[in-house]
């Protein structure tokens, strides 16, 4: 009675409407308090996420907006959620609505050479014939299919092969800018691709040394209209030379993904990409296990010409996420040649699937990096600023 009492001589809606047992915009909040992202580790109410509270009564209505719409654990947050306001007392009927605002690098300043791109994530390897462009190319799509504004940049400047995987014709058009060309990229299936491959003449050889290499990098990413992006995926050429080094020193990358198939050889050279990573300030993401099991369309046996699970072997002794493994699949190579990448045309593959769910937890792996760093440092603008009236 005392605590009926104390409510009512508040004098406030909010006190008299939690006296009379009725449900409350901050009521709701107090339920979901206790609830986490499960990869971020931190609250939802805290991170901002729980917005657009809406009662009427008993029926209760809100929106969760994720860090990233190819988030992989959207589902299990919408079950919590509705787990949680259908245990209050009063509560009639929950409406939870989903979205998304991407996780961001702080972006801006002079410096800055891509202000709208929100995430730059590089995709390479310690050696060539591993299938990092394929798994590069379906790592894009996968992401926007998904629904994230999603860009693709081809860095091997010697082999440019994603025009031909992705099946990009149109040449990128030139335009002016404050006084100064600038080449505005195609957009391939809803990804804004640009290449050498495009630029350059079909069948010429870039027999260039280190600088003009670099030059050219540069310039693909300076002089190119890219405008606002969620995630810019960069394939990287094989090995640890030049291009890495350059990006690292021209652009503010988010992380980096290498990818290896099973085999000793492959894996010594993963070693490798990752500690170049490490020693230009990339973050590593995780690493995926291209090549990993071959599966017989026509007698459903299953073999591993390349070994199996070193991939994930690797990742734990370098202390790394595994992202994932691919399988070795006629439909992967079917698509290349073609240019019609496996996620877009052959979805219930299990290749396509694979690189849907590797595309999931890479996303969530971009923004437990900006929210939760691994040193215990790095920005939380992105969690300040997230953090408005719900």
């Amino acid at each position: 009675m005392c605590e009926y009492r104390r409510l009512l001589e508040s004098r406030t809606e909010e006190g008299i409407a939690r006296a009379m047992g009725e449900v409350t915009r901050e009521g709701v909040l107090e339920a979901l308090r206790g609830l986490k992202d499960p990869e971020i580790g931190l609250g939802l109410v805290e991170l901002g996420m729980v917005r657009d509270i809406r009662v009427c009564g008993g029926a209760v209505a809100l929106r969760v907006v994720l860090t990233t719409p190819a988030c992989p654990l959207s589902a299990r947050i919408r079950t919590d959620v509705e787990g949680r306001l259908r245990g209050m007392a009063g509560v009639d009927s929950v409406t939870v609505e989903m979205g998304a605002e991407v996780a961001s690098r702080p972006r801006g300043g002079a410096a800055d050479v891509l202000p709208g791109v929100k995430n730059i994530v590089a995709v390479g390897s310690g050696k060539g014939g591993v299938g990092k462009s394929t798994v590069a190319v379906n790592l894009a799509f996968a992401t926007s299919i998904d629904g994230a504004a999603v860009g693709l940049l081809d860095a091997d400047i010697y082999g440019p092969n994603l025009p031909m995987m992705t099946g990009a014709r149109e040449k990128p058009r030139r335009v002016e800018r404050e006084g100064r060309p600038i080449l505005v990229p195609p957009v391939v299936n809803g990804v804004k691709l640009m290449s050498m491959g495009l630029v350059a003449k079909a069948g010429d050889a870039m027999v260039w040394r280190g600088p003009m290499l670099s030059a050219a990098v540069q310039q693909l990413v300076r002089d190119v209209e890219w405008g606002d992006l969620d995630y810019l995926f960069i394939d990287l050429p094989p090995g640890t030379g030049d291009v890495p080094l350059t990006l690292s020193q021209t652009i503010p990358v988010t992380g980096a993904v290498a990818v290896t198939t099973p085999q000793d050889v492959a894996l010594a050279d993963v070693y490798k990409a990752v500690t170049m990573f490490r020693r230009v300030d990339i973050p590593v993401l995780g690493i995926v296990e291209n090549m990993s099991y071959y599966h017989c369309p026509h007698c459903g046996g299953r073999s591993e010409p390349f070994a199996h699970g070193g991939g994930r072997v690797a990742a734990e002794r370098l202390g790394l996420t595994f992202l994932g493994e691919v399988p070795l699949w006629g439909s992967i190579r079917e698509g290349g040649d073609a240019g019609r990448p496996v996620v877009l045309y052959r979805g219930g593959d299990a290749p396509a699937l694979a690189f849907r769910a590797i595309a999931r937890a890479l996303a969530g792996r971009v923004s437990v990096t900006h929210l939760r760093p691994p040193d215990g440092q790095g920005y939380r603008e992105w969690y300040q600023e997230g953090v408005r009236p719900a």
